[in-house]
């Protein structure tokens, strides 16, 4: 009988001790994921301040071409001609 006890005793001991780690893993993942959260906020704000950046770098860009810059002028053409075309476009359709 005693002997049995001791079984039980040491299977309680096992079943307290991976409870204890269970909430400890639980505990953990829940920091975590709050922090995984976190990280996918700032990585979302930065994604916006990055395509504002780079906008703001592509209207420099145009603005450089139209002061004279030899190295944007291509690219200013482009887009000149991109925004004749829409342009067209739309006049084609009212005109409809």
């Amino acid at each position: 009988m005693s002997e049995l006890l001791e079984r039980v005793d040491a299977l309680q001991n096992v079943i307290s001790k991976l409870v204890h780690r269970y909430q400890k893993l639980q505990r953990q993942n829940e920091v975590l994921t709050t922090e995984n959260e976190q990280l996918k906020h700032e990585q979302k704000d930065l994604k916006i301040l990055l395509e504002n950046w780079e906008a703001k770098y592509s209207t420099l860009k145009t603005a450089n071409a139209m002061l004279g810059s030899n190295e944007y002028k291509r690219e200013t053409k482009l887009k000149i001609n991109t925004m004749m075309r829409e342009l067209d476009a739309c006049i084609t359709q009212l005109a409809d």
